[in-house]
Parts: C-alpha cells; sequence; structure tokens
C-alpha cells in the first residue's frame, strides 16, 4: 500500500500537529509515569497523527522523510514528557529499521496493517538456531520500550550456525503471539517507557526472510536495500539508532527549561536563606544555571542535527561510511547527552525545596535525562574511550 503524493502530509503539517499535541502529553506525564507506559490512547493519537510513520517506507504506507525530521518531531512531542519522546522516537525508528529487512519482511508487518507499531530490543541476549526454512528462536530480552502497544518487536539474539562457526549477533522480527511480556518496569528514571522484559521460552520458529544480521545493518548491505532505494535506508545502523536514543534528553531538557520559568523563577524565597524574599529569578547562580540549560539544547541539537544530515548525505553518494566518521558520529550522540546531563544536574540544583516534590516537572527532567545517559549507546565513558582509541592510533574498541 504506497502513500500517493496526495497522501503525504508535510513536514509543517506534522510540526504542527505534534506542537498540538504536546500539552496534553505534558499533563499526562504524571499519569504516564505512575502507569509505567504510554498508554494505548496517547499512543493511538501519535498514530493517528500520522507521526509514526515518518520514516517508514511509501511502498508500506510511509512517509519516507528523513531521520533528521522524525529528530525534529520527537523534539517537539518530548517537552513535556521524555517516557513518550522515547518511546515514540524509538517506535518510529524502528520502522526504520524494518525498512533494512526484506520486502516480505516488510509486508508481514504492514501489509495488512500500514499502522503496526514495532518495539526493539537489540542487545543479542536470545539465542537463533539455523533451521530449514528459517531460525528458531528463544530467550529472554531486557528494555522492550513501548512493547505493550507494538505489534511486532525486532529482537537481538547470537545465531550459531553449527560446524565449529562462532555465534554472530542476528536481529529476527518477531510478532506479538509468540513473546510474552514480563511486567517489571519499575525504574527511576524514564519510568513511563513500559521498557519491561519480553521472553520466548521455548524456541519458536521465525521465516528466514525476516532475518538482518548486525554486521548487514552496520556495513550498508541489508536486504531492504533492494526495494527500497531511499538512501537513507543505507545509513549504518549505528550511525542512525544512538541519535533517537540521544534526543528525548534534549527535548527534556527544553521541556525542564520551560517549566522552571513558568513555576520555578518567578518563587520566593523563604525563611533563612540569604536575600529572603527575592524571586530565584534575581540569583546570578540561577541566572547562571538557566544560561547554560539553554546553551546545551542548542549545542545539542546543533551536534545530532549535523550528524544526521551528513550521515543522509554519505550515504546519498552510494559510498560506505567510513570507520573513522561512523566513531566520530558516535561521539556526538554521546556528547549530546552529556551536555544535558550537566545542564540538569545544574538546573536542578537551584530549584529550591520544591524540586524535591514527584510531580515537580524539573525533578522528573532530571531523572530522566540521566536515565538516558545510563544507556550503553549514548553513555560518554562508553563511546568517549573508543574515539579516543582512534584517534591516538589504538584499536578502537566499541560498537559502530
Amino acid at each position: 500500500m504506497a502513500s500517493s503524493a496526495a497522501d503525504v502530509p508535510t513536514l509543517e503539517q506534522l510540526l504542527a500537529r505534534a506542537a498540538e499535541l504536546r500539552p496534553l502529553i505534558r499533563a499526562r506525564a504524571q499519569q504516564t509515569e505512575d502507569a509505567r507506559r504510554v498508554s494505548a490512547e496517547v499512543s493511538e493519537m501519535l498514530v493517528d497523527a500520522g507521526l509514526y510513520r515518518v520514516v517508514q517506507p511509501r511502498r508500506f504506507g510511509g512517509y519516507e522523510f528523513s531521520l533528521d525530521d522524525l529528530r525534529r518531531l520527537v523534539f517537539e512531542v518530548g517537552q513535556g514528557c521524555a517516557s513518550t519522546a522515547w518511546c515514540y522516537s524509538l517506535g518510529a525508528t524502528n520502522s526504520w529499521f524494518v525498512g533494512m529487512f526484506s520486502e516480505e519482511a516488510q509486508h508481514d508487518v504492514w501489509g495488512n496493517t500500514p499502522d503496526a507499531l514495532i518495539a526493539g530490543s537489540i542487545a543479542p541476549t536470545g539465542t537463533i538456531r539455523r533451521v530449514d526454512g528459517g531460525f528458531t528462536i528463544k530467550g529472554r530480552w531486557g528494555f522492550a520500550s513501548n512493547c505493550d502497544n507494538a505489534r511486532w518487536l525486532t529482537l537481538g539474539g547470537m545465531l550459531d550456525e553449527g560446524d565449529g562457526k562462532p555465534p554472530y549477533p542476528t536481529f529476527l522480527l518477531v510478532p506479538d503471539s509468540q513473546y510474552t511480556i514480563i511486567h517489571n518496569w519499575n525504574t527511576v528514571g524514564l519510568a513511563g517507557t513500559g521498557s519491561k522484559d519480553v521472553t520466548i521460552d521455548a524456541e519458536v520458529f521465525v521465516p528466514g526472510h525476516r532475518s538482518v544480521s548486525f554486521a548487514q545493518a552496520l556495513n550498508q548491505e541489508t536486504p531492504g536495500l533492494a526495494v527500497n532505494r531511499n538512501p537513507m535506508y543505507r545509513i549504518p545502523f549505528l550511525s542512525g539508532f544512538p541519535p533517537m536514543l540521544a534526543n528525548p534528553a534534549v527535548t527534556a531538557l527544553r521541556g525542564a527549561i520551560d517549566e522552571f520559568l513558568e513555576t520555578v523563577a518567578p518563587r520566593a524565597t523563604r525563611g533563612a536563606f540569604t536575600g529572603s524574599g527575592s524571586t530565584l529569578a534575581q540569583f546570578g547562580h540561577v541566572q547562571s544555571a538557566l544560561a547554560e540549560a539553554e546553551a546545551a539544547v542548542d549545542a545539542a541539537q546543533l551536534i545530532l542535527g549535523r550528524d544526521l544530515r551528513l550521515a543522509a548525505e554519505l550515504s546519498e553518494r552510494d559510498d560506505k561510511v567510513s570507520v573513522a566518521q561512523r566513531i566520530e558520529f558516535r561521539r556526538g550522540h554521546a556528547y549530546a547527552v552529556r551536555l544535558c546531563v550537566g545542564a540538569i544536574n545544574d538546573l536542578y540544583d537551584v530549584v529550591g525545596g520544591t524540586g524535591i516534590s514527584l510531580n515537580n516537572g524539573v525533578q522528573r527532567a532530571w531523572r530522566d535525562i540521566n536515565a538516558v545517559a545510563h544507556h550503553i549507546s549514548v553513555n560518554w565513558h562508553a563511546v568517549s574511550t573508543m574515539y579516543g582509541q582512534m584517534r591516538l592510533g589504538l584499536p578502537p574498541r566499541g560498537q559502530y
């Protein structure tokens, strides 16, 4: 079911729809956190607005906009709720990733249900065996964000070919009828993402066409390129996926700044604090914390947008993206999050006593942004060493 030009909204229309949903998403942020998942109602609103189709293949009802366009939409959606931004960001990005699978696999997912949502757990914790006609898979996976609203999962596992060959990481597409969700998501940050464990206790069969190896996804050699000619689907997986993990931290910081300006800065100090009776806005350290937060949002957006656009340009040239360039992209993804962590920590330090309330938006962003920074794909300590090794002439150790 290909989209005609008349069916495809403009980016400006989608941005307007995202901005229109933002107040409602913000109003429900506490409800989302309490429920430990994005509600089916909010998810359906995002679907109805067409926001999940942004980087979905056009031949299956998508719009084939750019990953940077998706980044901008997530930024609009997520200023009131980082958990909703996270789920939307990863769900839409998984549509891009499924575009790298074979045409038959894409038809399985979207042929009858163009709005089918995909979640995933990319760590190769499952066990995959090759059998006649495809594979079997079993195991337990963590951090399957938004799995409650998804119809399909992309699951990572180690494929054992036998014959003494070492296993290697592979992704398989599995429908919701073949796995069980474990309701164990109870976290200090990104609490509303529903990033639960999923399990397949007994081996299930997956047809061979529903597979992509990790090496294919990294090296721009995926089966989907035979049918999806848009260069976006040639972007290496780790040049396109991690910025979508980083972006929710940026939009959460933007939302925290707005809440700070609305509810914290005008508040008068009381008690024994020096300058009692003054508003928080009158103190220099508050002014500096706000300036740093605004600068961090600007800088992080510039880094992520630049890197996504460059990845797209390199893929359009039909050349392989070099190892050095891929590692440089990884540095940018992690550094954008590092900027947000430093800024939200400083901003939270000046909110005063009201900031310890669990329904305080700045406090929620503080927890959420620090939670984003714990993801191994955008953790500065995990990623920066890889870049340093490359620049120092050492073998880079990590994934890129």
